[in-house]
């Protein structure tokens, strides 16, 4: 699954006039003629290409992340409160509101990843306007930025990294350090006695030692120990396979569930999952292939009873010579022998009358007048009450019968029960 990285710039702060004191705001870098640094890789391992362009001229990728510099993040620690999903952000407000430079409006704020209520937490704190309005920038350009990750973060692994950084004031490059541990991050110059006084500190511990290329000679000298070269392109990619996501609360992405159901589409589509895919497709025709199989059997078995009915019909009646039908033919076969033989039928008169006996209401006197119909048989209810009709509907009904009542007459009937070969 390819990924592309982009680099946000460093939020410009105030700098300083050259004829008076005051404070005016510097250009983004963001909104410069060069555009965004990026970094595109195929697997999210190894750098395919890295450069830099404008936001609608930036490289596709199946899944896009933005990566802010150590500047414009900091970092607090507390213990996360104990508080609904929808006012966690208040709550955490509330409880930086001292140690915060600007106000809680103005301030972004995302927790760290696995945050458990009633734990030490690290909070990541960031300008809100200025982020959202760099996210803003890039997806109105077509890209969708599924996380904002830092550059460094405080863990338990001390980590130095040296780069270059530019001097908003003079222009000139000067080397940096970010130096991160479990109590914090840093961000100091290598001029004067601060970032050294700070060393024996850090070199408590062990220290992952790293720098880019055009400093890592400098930085060498400096810090007395060889550093592990690591461009910025691979550092981006490093805090890519973090599992940070500056993105919450008020700045989360919305449609959460479609964008779930893209990355899943995506992470399906790489090289890794090929063979989760070729077992997908196998087991689907494997679906396919056992339905057509056992279709094929249940219209083998049907057709086997439709033969062994034709042939129980013409061992039975061997007058009947075309068989259309076996069950209807054999019944009216059958009707005709005991019509033959004398005996009374589910619909003659006989059943109909013993039907109408077994369920007479008490109390009630002969019938006066019937009418008769094969089948159906219409007997004179005069002054019955609903309630005996009722009881007389309900007591035929187990055995089939319909009972139909108007004008003082009560009609029972039972349809005859007919199979239809389709």
């Amino acid at each position: 699954m390819s990924v592309l990285v982009i680099l946000i710039p460093p939020r410009q702060r105030l700098g300083a006039r050259a004829a008076a004191g005051a404070a005016t705001p510097a250009t983004p870098v963001a909104a410069s003629v060069e555009g965004y640094a990026y970094v595109l890789s195929a697997d999210g391992l190894q750098v395919s290409s890295h450069g830099q362009a404008q936001p609608s001229l930036l490289p596709r990728a199946d899944s896009v992340v933005a990566v802010l510099a150590a500047s414009d993040v900091s970092w607090q620690r507390l213990t996360l409160p104990r508080a609904p999903a929808a006012k966690l952000r208040a709550a955490l407000g509330g409880l930086l509101e001292d140690q915060l430079l600007e106000d809680d409006d103005a301030l972004h704020l995302a927790l760290a990843p696995g945050a458990q209520a009633g734990e030490p937490v690290w909070v990541a704190a960031m300008h809100k306007g200025w982020l959202r309005a760099e996210i803003d920038k890039l997806e109105k350009a077509g890209l969708s930025i599924e996380r904002v990750l830092p550059s460094s973060w405080p863990g338990d692994e001390a980590q130095g990294h040296f780069f270059e950084s530019a001097n908003s004031a003079t222009g000139n490059a000067r080397i940096m350090l970010c130096h991160a541990d479990a109590n914090g991050l840093s961000l100091l110059r290598l001029e004067g006695s601060l970032a050294r006084s700070l060393l024996p500190q850090a070199d408590t511990t062990p220290t992952l030692w790293t720098a880019e290329p055009a400093v890592a000679a400098p930085a060498e000298r400096w810090l007395g120990a060889n550093v592990m070269v690591q461009t910025e392109a691979e550092r981006a990619l490093q805090a890519m396979r973090s599992l940070w996501n500056l993105r919450q609360f008020d700045l989360a992405p919305r449609h959460r569930g479609t964008r779930a159901l893209r990355n899943v589409l995506r992470q399906l589509r790489s090289p890794g999952w090929r063979p989760v895919r070729i077992g997908l497709v196998t087991l689907v025709l494997l679906q396919v292939v056992g339905l057509n199989a056992w279709a094929w059997h249940q219209r083998k078995a049907l057709v086997e009873q439709r033969l062994a009915q034709d042939k129980l019909l013409r061992a039975t009646f061997p007058n009947v010579r075309t068989v259309l039908d076996a069950p209807l033919q054999m019944r009216r076969e059958t009707e005709v022998l005991r019509a033959a033989a004398g005996r009374a039928g589910d619909n003659d008169l006989e059943a109909l009358l013993g039907a109408a006996a077994s369920a007479w209401p008490e109390g009630q006197g002969p019938v006066q007048t019937l009418r008769f119909e094969p089948g159906r048989l219409t007997l004179s209810a005069p002054g019955w009450s609903e309630q005996q009709l009722s009881q007389f509907r309900e007591r035929l009904r187990p055995g089939g019968w319909a009972v139909e009542s108007a004008e003082g007459r009560v009609s029972l009937s039972r349809a005859a029960v007919t199979g239809a070969r389709s």
